[in-house]
């Protein structure tokens, strides 16, 4: 207390002295600085002060009253409070009351004064400083990264041209700062390409672009904010190139693809012609399919001549002077032939070969009225003044070298010659008639027809009428007994030469090549024979625009569309398509070529428009698989095939066709079985083995069986060809009523016959049905008991349908002893009887034939026995009777067994091989007769009148 006891009581003095001078205790207000400014980092809460916070107040060291107590904020929402850390030296701290967040607010300003703590420790009489304002910045933190604004950008850019700026990308950020949020950076993440960025996010190229190189470029950018923060998501940037405008088609493909059967497909459905934006007054555009190397130029059907023929209604009658090789046509063997073109029959001559027809061949009786028809395909003759290259020529086979008609080719001209024979009108006639075609020399394929109206001949190249621009006159040929000679690729040199030989040889493909005498061919005809199944079409003609115009040439291989509105144009050249009718066409590549002519006002051309090219490529069908089935064993009596009908070996015929069909099911693809229904054009009936006999058997059809269907039929010793297209059902109907007849079938084993079905002329063939058609042969019956002692060695059997013998059933032991005596004098009657007969068989029957005895129904025809005169135990003949008629009767019941022995043999029940129920009642009425006839032969059919008892 002593020690604190003197400054205590200073104080106190001083206090009171204070106090009595001035008569009150809180006489100043604190003050402070009158702006203060802060800094304070988002997020956090502590508040940087320039300057500091500090209060001071006169009345110091007065207690309370020199004393700060409490600083106060003024201000709408201010998140801020201010905290006395010290009340002596009036020190003081400026914290964040709440989160601060610049991207809510940057700044804060609000008004902040002190208090003294008063007067006494109340707090009462206390005073207020004077208001400052406080300002405060809220610094922030790079807490979010940059967004494009943008989340795909796209340009286009011409080829071949450098861009300062091909486009901008732009970034953004939440910070609020300068420095956050900003956007300092840009770069390519893509590597690798001909583009940079820069710090504006401006894109350019680096190099020249190519639109055949590239058409589009994808690249990804990223962006940085200037505390390099990345962006989460980079953008992505597409840049077309586009070509240099060059006037042309666009939007289309180089390649169409064509499944057969499915009609007509658009060729072009996105083209467009590009001009520019050139004024235009027209535009001409003409489309041409190319398929001259298909075939004979385009997708024919590949049927024979002769049905192609039948095909088009064409006159009965022709002569196919270039048929296929075959063992009856075999002149064409030695001569080139076009392989691999879809079953077209193509003959090459190269200058070396030729063929001579032979003369049973060659129609003998043209007249005024003929026609003379083929395919040729041939280019310009080698040399300036090339030889004459003759196509058909029919000149004298010796001694001379007159050409009585012929058709040749000379310097790119089609000359026919026709030298008429020598009548009681001697003048001059027309001989030569010559035409100046392109066609003839453009190595493309045309059909020619040259119908003889003799004087006139006109001239048909794929069904255009062309008259000669050129008639000669000539005198007519000396009848002479001379033959002629008829040759395809070459002229006979028969006279005038030391070896005969061919000239003028021919340099081409010819095709179907014939000649019919009596009649000259239809518009209509030759229009249907050398008609395209494939071509341009197009399609909802009602929806194209009133000025186009459109035209297709004959064969629809070329169309032309002309229009003034290029739209228009475009929306015809999109109706634009490719068509085949064939069921089975042939597969493979077919041209397109499109030229385009454009015309400006007041110019004739203004723009270049480059061709197209593009193929349709014609899928491979699905091909048939042809199939023959019936019963392949037919075993008939030999009275069936006696008739005057014979057998119907394919009576139970039948032919169907089957393809294989891709099925998607349940998102795989599984193939399966589909029958179809086409047409057929040939069915051969072939022999197998020896050739048929016209002496003893036919193989046959009746006209009848071919009436009102396209079939026609050639039959000769090795077998039938029925021919025609037409459906498989009619080749059925036709095939079920072929006969086989064989009047002397004793000889006959078996006959065995092959049959094949073709459709387009072998393109597609059918499997090989086997047909084996048999003989039932049968012993002939015993007529007597006795008659089964050793037969004589000249003495044949004589076969009867469905009927055997047998002997050991009627051996009985059971005769009385007279009878059995009688038997045996019997016997030794019948040795003498026989010795006789081997003598005047002998004489009589030495040359006779084994078809006529075969042909002998009575067993007994071969004896004389009117000079015989037979002693016979009456008994006997009763008792035979009897015993025949047993006999016959176990023979009928031994043949109706051995009857389905056969059949088990064979392989075959009685429903394959009878055709019908009325053969198997006529088999079962001719048995009947046969026992009926046998039981009364039962009764010796001896002479019994000159009998003695």
């Amino acid at each position: 207390m002593q020690t604190l006891g003197v400054p205590f009581l200073l104080f106190w003095l001083i206090w009171g002295h204070c106090c009595a001078l001035g008569g009150k205790v809180n006489k100043h207000k604190p003050w402070i600085e009158t702006s203060y400014h802060g800094v304070i980092t988002e997020n956090m809460d502590t508040v940087l002060l320039d300057p500091p916070l500090v209060a001071l107040d006169k009345d110091a060291p007065v207690p309370y009253a020199g004393e700060i107590c409490a600083f106060k904020i003024y201000g709408q929402d201010a998140p801020f409070e201010a905290v006395v850390l010290n009340r002596t030296s009036g020190e003081g701290v400026l914290r964040a009351s709440s989160p601060v967040d610049c991207e809510s607010q940057k700044e804060y300003t609000f008004i902040i004064q002190a208090y003294d703590c008063g007067a006494g420790p109340s707090g009462a009489d206390w005073k207020k400083s004077h208001k400052a304002v406080v300002h405060i910045q809220v610094d922030d933190v790079n807490e979010f990264s940059p967004v494009f604004r943008e989340p795909l950008y796209k340009a286009s850019v011409t080829e071949g041209k450098i861009y300062d700026s091909i486009l901008q990308v732009e970034a953004w950020d939440q910070d609020c700062s300068p420095q956050y949020s900003q956007i300092c950076n840009y770069e390519i993440v893509t590597a690798g390409t001909p583009f940079a960025i820069d710090r504006n996010g401006n894109i350019r190229n680096t190099e020249r672009l190519s639109y055949d190189k590239q058409q589009t470029y994808k690249i990804m950018v990223t962006a940085f904010d200037c505390g390099q923060k990345r962006a989460k998501e980079d953008v992505a940037v597409h840049i077309d190139v586009k070509p240099v405008c060059k006037p042309g088609w666009q939007g289309w493909n180089k390649r169409v693809d064509y499944e057969p059967g499915t009609g007509s497909k658009q060729l072009f459905p996105k083209m467009h012609l590009e001009t520019c934006g050139g004024p235009l007054s027209g535009v001409r555009a003409m489309v041409e399919l190319q398929t001259n190397h298909i075939g004979k130029g385009c997708d024919r059907e590949t049927y024979s001549e002769k049905s192609l023929q039948k095909l088009c209604g064409a006159a009965s009658g022709s002569t196919d002077l270039l048929p296929a090789p075959s063992p009856s046509t075999n002149w064409t063997v030695s001569l080139l032939t076009d392989s691999g073109r879809d079953s077209d029959l193509i003959y090459r001559f190269d200058g070396r070969q030729a063929a001579n027809v032979p003369d049973h061949v060659v129609p003998q009786n043209l007249t005024d009225q003929f026609t003379i028809a083929t395919w040729m395909k041939h280019g310009p003759s080698p040399g300036l003044r090339a030889e004459k290259e003759t196509l058909l020529c029919n000149s004298d086979k010796t001694e001379m070298n007159r050409h009585h008609y012929s058709l040749y080719v000379h310097n790119c001209r089609l000359v026919f010659l026709l030298r008429r024979d020598f009548t009681q009108v001697d003048t001059f006639r027309p001989a030569e008639f010559h035409w100046k075609l392109e066609q003839i020399c453009d190595k493309e394929w045309h059909y020619y027809v040259i119908n003889v109206e003799f004087p006139a001949v006109t001239l048909f190249v794929d069904g255009v009428t062309y008259e000669p621009y050129l008639v000669t006159d000539d005198w007519p040929i000396h009848a002479s007994k001379i033959d002629t000679q008829l040759t395809v690729g070459a002229c006979w040199q028969g006279g005038e030469v030391a070896t005969p030989r061919f000239t003028q040889y021919f340099h081409g493909s010819l095709s179907g090549l014939t000649i019919r005498p009596g009649r000259i061919e239809t518009q209509k005809v030759i229009s249907c024979l050398q008609a395209c199944k494939e071509g341009l079409d197009i399609n909802s003609l009602e929806s194209l625009a009133k000025d186009i115009k459109f035209h297709f040439n004959p064969a629809q291989s070329v169309l032309v569309v002309e229009g003034e509105d290029v739209d228009s144009i475009n929306t015809a050249m999109t109706k634009v398509s490719y068509i085949n009718s064939r069921q089975f066409p042939t597969a493979g590549l077919r041209r397109l070529h499109i030229t385009t002519t454009v015309q400006c006002f007041g110019e004739d051309t203004c723009l270049s428009i480059p061709d197209i090219k593009a193929v349709v490529m014609v899928l491979p069908p699905s091909e048939p698989r042809i199939t023959i089935t019936g019963s392949n064993r037919l075993v008939r009596p030999a009275g069936d095939l006696r008739g005057p009908l014979g057998v119907a070996p394919f009576k139970e015929l039948h032919i169907t066709s089957t393809v294989m069909k891709g099925d998607s099911f349940g998102g795989f693809h599984r193939p399966g079985v589909m029958e179809v229904m086409h047409n057929l054009d040939y069915c051969d009936i072939l022999v197998i083995g020896e050739e048929l006999n016209p002496e003893k058997e036919s193989l046959e059809i009746h006209h009848s069986a071919l009436l009102g269907k396209h079939l026609d039929a050639t039959n000769s010793t090795s077998g039938i060809s029925i021919y025609g297209v037409d459906s498989m059902a009619h080749y059925e109907q036709a095939l079920r009523q072929v006969r086989y007849r064989n009047w002397r079938p004793a000889t006959l084993s078996e006959r065995r016959f092959r049959l094949t079905c073709s459709e387009l002329n072998g393109r597609y063939t059918s499997n090989e049905f086997i047909l084996e058609v048999s003989v039932l042969h049968h012993s002939a019956p015993v007529e007597h008991v006795n008659h089964m002692a050793a037969q004589p060695q000249y003495m044949r059997p004589v076969h009867h349908p469905l009927m055997i013998h047998t002997f050991n059933s009627h051996a009985s032991g059971a005769a009385p002893p007279a009878a059995t005596v009688v038997i045996v004098v019997c016997i030794a009657a019948l040795v003498v009887i026989v010795v006789i007969g081997v003598y005047r068989i002998h004489a009589t029957h030495q040359e006779g034939s084994r078809e006529d005895e075969d042909e002998v129904k009575d067993p007994e025809a071969d004896w004389d026995n009117s000079a015989l005169t037979i002693t016979v135990n009456p008994m006997e003949n009763i008792r035979g009777a009897q015993v025949l008629d047993e006999e016959v009767k176990e023979e009928s019941r031994e043949d109706e067994e051995e009857e389905e022995d056969e059949e088990q043999v064979g392989g075959m029940t009685s429903a394959e091989s009878d055709n019908s129920d009325e053969d198997e009642e006529e088999e079962e009425e001719e048995e009947r007769e046969d026992v009926k006839e046998r039981k009364q032969k039962g009764k010796l059919e001896w002479d019994s009148s000159s009998v003695t008892y």
